[in-house]
């Protein structure tokens, strides 16, 4: 018992809450995976994604798949998931005051 609370002390605030309050560890585990990877995919099509055959998108989302695995195993001792959350907000922030200039340069021609 002494060594898992040694753990539970090293882990990062998102990773402890997802093993502290869910039923096991593979349930923890999944769902630390599953918000690593709707927040990347958030951070991709927010940042970086441009219109692309459907084949691509595929190859694009495998490998990003395949990252966020690697991701979550770098969670349990890093701020990936808080990372991730700053990324997003820093994006959706950009989206929208792009979003209004582009109103206000149209609303002015």
């Amino acid at each position: 018992m002494e060594e898992q609370q040694f753990v539970y002390d090293k882990m990062y605030p998102t990773a402890r809450f997802f093993y502290e309050f869910l039923p096991n560890y593979e349930v923890a585990g999944y769902a630390l995976f599953l918000v690593i990877f709707v927040l990347s995919v958030l951070v991709y099509k927010l940042g970086f994604a441009k219109k692309l055959k459907m084949s691509q998108n595929i190859v694009i989302y495998l490998f990003l798949f395949l990252g966020c695995i690697m991701l979550t195993f770098l969670a349990f001792f890093l701020p990936v998931v808080e990372g991730l959350i700053v990324a997003a907000m820093i994006l959706i922030l950009y989206k929208i005051r792009l979003h209004n200039e582009k109103k206000r340069s149209a609303s002015v021609s």
